[in-house]
């Protein structure tokens, strides 16, 4: 009897080694990947940052060599980011960096000041509701890169969401105490495209998965570039009915532009662009109502995502602020950035991506209908005082799915002013936030941080009489 109970014990060492040293040192190449990509601190950053950060590169393609970078922000200690919903943002362009614009200018922790070497807290930072993840994305974006130069001009909608999905499944294994944590997407602009394309993969690949690594639960897009003809239907309109264009240019653009490609758009489209472009002067396009920078932009990078943005009080070169500050040796290296050594410097939006982009489907409302229909969240959310990609437009592509309407047109407020107004369908919720540009967070900063915590709590925009929302 002993003997037999001796070797049982010795049974169970055995299988207890090799489960420690499969499975622990996973656990322990896991935790150390982490751990690596901790920040400790990042140079000029304000006193008293009680939040983890981590950055750092993920490869989605070995043999291409394509790695993409993100920078990671918890809830702070005292929120509990053990408890909160994990958040991916992605910007668009294409060709623009979620790092500049989400993270830096709009709904991360952090602005840049004026310096371009140091940083004070946003009041109304995302990470307050939920843990946030910044991708850049595709490779050639800002940090993300890839060892075959050929991608930078190849890249499109499919290769940017696959590699965005290899991207999460590799980083939840870095992460693992994120797996099954619940998981949305947001962003705005072209990442119109890219959040509902991610949002397809990652629910595809869900299916028949009872507990999913990935708890995908919804999306939401802002100033989002959705349907390519109502989009411009509704672009051009809102360019007239702001006086922005005349009569006769109106005309032209509803015939040139008729049924094309946003992002190819034909040469006489692009003629008649200039044409309105010219008309329009030298105003901001991003946000109709507030001063340009002095120094203007092309229409080629304008329509490309470089677009300024508003923190405090209103910078309208803000934008090269970020340019000094993720380009200084010290802020890259406590980001764990370009450790490749790139030859170009970081910039907010690369020319090349953008304006080499390959396939771009005309519209992205199928993918919208196989969503609602899974039940997903979806809202929708529009600035009105873009003219880029203006409410009138993402109207225009929402009314195209002609869902039923639950909750009529009605205002929402933030202390009984008006915030905006919404709708809700049956399967999507729209909502418009008022004196916004096409960076929502940005512009108004403390709207969108109401609009994102209604979403997350899977509530109505909040009407000054909230009874008639009942019926």
């Amino acid at each position: 009897m002993g003997h037999f109970f001796k070797k049982i014990v010795e049974f169970l060492v055995v299988w207890l080694l090799l489960f420690f040293l499969v499975f622990g040192t996973c656990y322990s190449w896991s935790n150390a990947d982490q751990e690596g990509d901790r920040i400790t601190y990042l140079p000029g950053q304000p006193a008293n940052v009680d939040f983890n950060q981590y950055s750092g590169y993920v490869t989605v393609n070995k043999k291409a060599g394509r790695a993409l970078f993100y920078w990671f922000i918890e809830s702070p200690a005292s929120r509990g980011p053990e408890s909160r919903p994990l958040l991916l943002w992605l910007n668009g362009g294409p060709g623009c960096s979620s790092v500049a614009y989400g993270a830096a200018e709009e709904i991360g922790p952090f602005r840049i000041n004026p310096d371009g070497k140091t940083l004070f807290f946003n009041p109304y930072s995302w990470n307050k509701l939920a843990n946030l993840l910044f991708l850049e994305s595709p490779a050639g974006v800002g940090f993300s890169y890839s060892n075959t130069s050929s991608d930078l001009y190849t890249a499109g909608d499919q290769r940017t969401a696959e590699d965005a999905y290899i991207f999460l499944v590799e980083w939840f294994e870095r992460f693992p105490q994120y797996k099954h944590r619940e998981f949305y997407i947001a962003g705005e602009s072209y990442a119109g495209h890219y959040v509902p394309q991610l949002s397809q993969i990652v629910y595809e690949r869900n299916k028949g998965i009872e507990n999913p690594v990935i708890n995908f639960k919804g999306f939401m897009v802002g100033n989002a570039v959705t349907d390519d003809f109502h989009d411009y239907i509704g672009t051009f309109e809102y360019w007239w009915t702001h006086g922005l264009i005349s009569d006769s240019t109106y005309k032209v653009l509803r015939v040139t532009c008729d049924l094309g490609s946003s992002t190819h758009p034909s040469n006489d489209c692009v003629k008649s662009l200039l044409l309105a472009e010219k008309e329009r002067g030298q105003i901001d396009p991003y946000s109709i109502y507030t001063p340009p920078c002095n120094e203007s932009s092309s229409l080629r990078r304008r329509f490309r995502g470089h677009f300024p943005w508003m923190p405090r009080a209103y910078d309208p070169c803000t934008e090269r602020h970020s340019e000094v500050y993720f380009n200084i040796p010290e802020v890259q290296k406590a980001l764990h950035a370009n450790i490749t050594g790139i030859t170009y410097p970081w910039t907010t939006c690369s020319d090349i991506v953008g304006n080499y982009w390959a396939d771009a489907p005309l519209s992205m409302l199928p993918i919208y209908q196989e969503l609602m229909a899974a039940g997903l969240r979806i809202w929708v959310f529009s600035g009105d005082t873009d003219s880029v990609v203006p409410v009138t437009a993402t109207r225009y592509s929402v009314n195209a799915l002609n869902l039923p309407t639950i909750i009529n047109w009605y205002p929402w407020y933030d202390n009984k002013r008006v915030g905006g107004w919404s709708q809700v369908y049956k399967g999507l919720t729209f909502v418009t936030v008022i004196g916004a540009g096409h960076e929502v967070p940005l512009h108004q900063p403390r709207l969108a941080y109401i609009l994102f915590r209604s979403f997350l709590e899977n509530k109505h925009m909040r009407g000054i009489d909230q009874s008639f929302l009942k019926s």
